[in-house]
C-alpha cells in the first residue's frame, strides 16, 4: 500500500540525514583522546611559546589533552607535511607561521599543498615585524637611514629569522622599494639574529615583535618602524613605515591553525569555537601583550583568503627580487 504523502517525506528527510550522522557523533565526542598540535619549529620560538599558551587552555576547555610536538626542519615543511598525512579526525592540528604560505612559492618543491591538503581553522594571531638596527647606526629615524645609505654612510645590509622567512621579504621589499642594494643575512631563527644585532654583527635587522621588544625596551636595539597597517600595542610609540613615509613596506607575521583535509566541519566548528574563546580570555589577552601578539580568532574562510593574499603579495616580491633560496 502507498505511503501517506507526509509519512513518505518523513522518511525522505531521514534517509537525507543519516550519511551525517557519523560526522555528528564523532563532533560530540570529541576529542575522544590527547590531540597533538604540532608545531614546524624549534622549542622556546615565538610559535612554540604562543601554541603553549593556548594549548594549556584549549586542555581545560576541551576536558581532554591537547600536547605540543616539535618538529622542526625545513622552513617549517617538514612538520607541516606530517600534519598533512595524518588522519582526518582532529587529534592531529598545526600551528603554523607565514611560511605555510610562503613556503610553495619560494621553494621549487614542498612535501604539502596549502590548500589541497589543509583545512583552515582560525587565525589565532599577528605580531608585528619590526625594523631595527644597533643603536651606533647614526639613523634615529627611517628616512635619516635611509639618506644615509643613499650617501654611502652605511650599507643596506639587514638581517633576518631566515631565507624565505616573512622578515627576509618584508626586508628585500624595503630595498627594491627604494632600488638599494641589498646584502641579506639570514639567520637560523629571530633570536641569534636578534643577538647579531645586539652586538653589532649586522647594523640592520626586520623581526618579529616578541624577541625584540625585551632588547628595544633595554636600548641594546633602535626600533626604527613596524611593517603593520597599524602600530604594534607593545610598541605604541613605534611609528608604522607608513607613518614614516613608506609605505610599500608592509607585512605581518601570523599564526594559523590548521588541520588535514578531510577533517569534519563539525570538528573545525568545535576548534574554531574553542580557539576564539581562549583568546578572548583576559589572562592570554595580558600575557600575548606583553609579548608583542595580538589575538584574532577569525573564521575559516577568512583565513584561507588570507593565505591565498599572502601567497599573491609575497610571490611579486619573491619574483622582483629574485629571490632564490640558499
Amino acid at each position: 500500500m502507498p505511503l501517506p504523502r507526509r509519512a513518505f517525506l518523513r522518511l525522505a528527510t531521514a534517509a537525507a540525514a543519516l550519511p551525517a550522522l557519523p560526522h555528528v557523533a564523532a563532533a560530540q565526542s570529541y576529542p575522544s583522546r590527547p590531540v597533538r598540535v604540532v608545531v614546524p619549529f624549534a622549542p622556546g620560538g615565538p610559535t612554540d611559546i604562543f601554541a603553549r599558551l593556548i594549548v594549556q587552555k584549549l586542555s581545560e576547555q576541551f576536558g581532554k589533552q591537547f600536547y605540543i610536538e616539535n618538529v622542526a626542519g625545513a622552513s617549517g615543511s617538514i612538520g607541516t607535511a606530517q600534519v598533512a598525512k595524518a588522519p582526518p579526525d582532529g587529534h592531529t592540528i598545526l600551528f603554523n607561521v607565514n611560511s605555510f604560505a610562503i613556503n610553495p612559492i619560494f621553494y621549487d618543491k614542498v612535501p604539502y599543498d596549502p590548500f589541497r591538503d589543509f583545512e583552515p581553522v582560525t587565525l589565532a594571531a599577528t605580531n608585528h615585524v619590526v625594523f631595527v638596527s644597533n643603536p651606533s647606526v647614526p639613523a634615529r629615524t627611517v628616512a635619516e637611514l635611509v639618506a644615509l645609505i643613499k650617501s654611502g654612510g652605511v650599507r643596506y645590509t639587514f638581517g633576518s629569522g631566515g631565507t624565505g622567512s616573512v622578515t627576509h621579504l618584508v626586508g628585500a621589499q624595503f630595498g627594491l622599494s627604494l632600488g638599494f642594494d641589498a646584502v641579506h643575512v639570514p639567520y637560523n631563527g629571530a633570536g641569534p639574529m636578534i643577538a647579531a644585532c645586539v652586538a653589532g654583527h649586522i647594523p640592520l635587522a626586520f623581526s618579529s615583535t616578541p624577541p625584540a621588544i625585551p632588547q628595544i625596551s633595554e636600548g641594546r636595539l633602535r626600533a626604527l618602524a613596524v611593517t603593520g597597517k597599524t602600530r604594534s600595542p607593545s610598541l605604541a610609540d613605534v611609528p608604522t613605515m607608513a607613518e614614516a613615509g613608506y609605505p610599500e613596506t608592509k607585512g605581518d607575521q601570523w599564526v594559523g591553525v590548521l588541520a588535514p583535509a578531510g577533517t569534519p566541519k563539525e570538528i573545525i566548528a568545535a576548534l574554531n569555537r574553542e580557539l576564539a574563546k581562549a583568546l578572548a580570555s583576559p589572562d592570554i589577552k595580558e600575557r600575548f601583550a606583553v609579548i608583542g601578539f595580538v589575538p584574532v580568532g577569525s573564521s575559516p574562510e577568512d583565513f584561507r583568503a588570507l593565505i591565498k593574499s599572502d601567497m599573491e603579495t609575497w610571490s611579486k616580491v619573491i619574483r622582483a627580487g629574485n629571490l632564490k633560496p640558499d
